[in-house]
């Protein structure tokens, strides 16, 4: 089982479906050429640039509606969550100007002052 991602003009994720991956037939343009739509195969199993099962990473992050396909990275990119976090070149992951903190409480990001909030 494979998944594919659908993509607008903009090279932005509309549709993320379940399909085949056997042989060296190129199921990507199969499925594009069907709905008429740029395909990229994505996978389930690869976030931030690390596959869960120690696979080969694939396009740094599974593909989800609203991402970007970043053709010179080759790379799914969620949209950015706050103006002031950056793309991680590597793992193609928004982040923080600040670090999370890692004291085991629950916060929230706070865009007006840039920092965390602790959730009460």
């Amino acid at each position: 089982m494979a998944h594919y991602a659908f993509l607008d003009k903009n090279n932005i994720v509309i549709d993320v479906i379940t399909g085949k991956d056997e042989g060296s037939f190129d199921w990507e343009l199969h499925y594009g050429s069907i709905r008429g739509q740029l395909c990229k195969r994505t996978s389930y199993n690869t976030h931030f640039g690390v596959h869960s099962f120690s696979e080969t990473p694939f396009r740094k992050n599974y593909a989800g509606v609203g991402y970007t396909y970043d053709e010179d990275r080759d790379a799914f990119i969620a949209p950015k969550p706050f103006s002031s976090w950056t793309l991680n070149e590597t793992t193609c992951k928004w982040e923080a100007p600040v670090a999370h903190p890692n004291d085991g409480k629950m916060y929230n990001w706070n865009e007006e002052i840039t920092n965390w909030d602790l959730v009460e």
